[in-house]
């Protein structure tokens, strides 16, 4: 008698290697992977603006990796509700600095890195973790932010991308990249501030405009991250405390699933070996 339902995964039409440089870009599920990807000792660029969500964050940041355009005084933003630092709406928080000269040179200089990695790598893993935006009122054509910083709601319109638009963003970033491999997932990770509802509809619109990509562009691929954790690990005990990240359980779950999927099985043994080498760096600092 079989318990649960095996979400099959196959053999990835884009495969990622120990040899690849990767980028990984999107949710904090990407970080949850990217840093396992790492640890398994992966030549790794993982989301270099911080946590993003949304597919024109995402497609963003991506043009500004390929432009290398440094950013100025005109991007800083004051951090709000009273914590007094400055970030920017091209990124996450955990980007602030108390000053705007901090920020720019600790922003600044993680981009020169990451455009060079950027540049350099031959497979992108994109995790996508919601299809709702929110776009900044009071600065020119009204841009999709990464991160509303804090900043009082009144200051954002709120809206939902449709499926063309979400479609449009994603296959412009594979179309003119035809020299990297796309690995789609759809976050599994709910958010719930709109209500679940909203949330359902944002993810369908995330999985039908990935599916489109998928049909227009050979050079993409999709990892049924989602799936794994809402179907075949149907079960609160899969959870973090807060019933929505995955628990660590889960996260192991999915990356075994993804290096059998997605990695070649002649390397196995030796990310293992890596895997172990790298607790046993964190046992020694203990």
């Amino acid at each position: 008698m079989k318990f649960f339902t095996e979400v099959p995964c196959g053999v990835s039409a884009v495969a990622v290697s120990l040899s690849d440089r990767i980028c990984v870009l999107g949710s904090c599920f990407a970080d949850a992977i990217g840093g396992r990807l790492a640890q398994a000792g992966f030549s790794v660029l993982a989301n270099p603006f911080g946590t993003l969500y949304n597919p024109a964050s995402i497609a963003s940041a991506a043009a500004r990796l390929d432009a290398g355009t440094p950013f100025g005084p005109q991007d800083c933003v004051e951090i709000g509700a009273g914590d007094g630092r400055t970030g920017s709406f091209w990124h996450h928080t955990s980007f602030a600095r108390p000053t705007a000269g901090e920020f720019l040179k600790h922003a600044n200089a993680r981009l020169a890195e990451a455009c060079d990695a950027w540049t350099e790598c031959s497979k992108v893993l994109i995790t996508l973790g919601t299809a709702r935006v929110w776009r900044a009122l009071g600065r020119p054509g009204s841009p999709v932010v990464a991160n509303c910083l804090k900043r009082p709601a009144r200051e954002f319109s709120h809206e939902l991308l449709s499926v063309e638009e979400c479609t449009r963003l994603l296959c412009t970033l594979v179309e003119t990249h035809p020299g990297k491999q796309f690995l789609f997932t759809v976050s599994p990770i709910r958010h719930l501030g709109d209500g679940a509802h909203a949330n359902t509809l944002s993810k369908a619109t995330l999985h039908l405009a990935v599916q489109q990509v998928l049909d227009r562009c050979g050079n993409a691929a999709y990892f049924p991250a989602y799936e794994i954790l809402t179907d075949e690990l149907r079960d609160y005990r899969f959870y973090a405390e807060d019933l929505v990240h995955p628990a660590p359980a889960a996260v192991q779950h999915i990356w075994e699933r993804f290096l059998d999927a997605c990695v070649p099985a002649a390397e196995h043994d030796r990310i293992r070996r890596n895997e172990k080498a790298h607790r046993a760096t964190l046992h020694q600092k203990m």
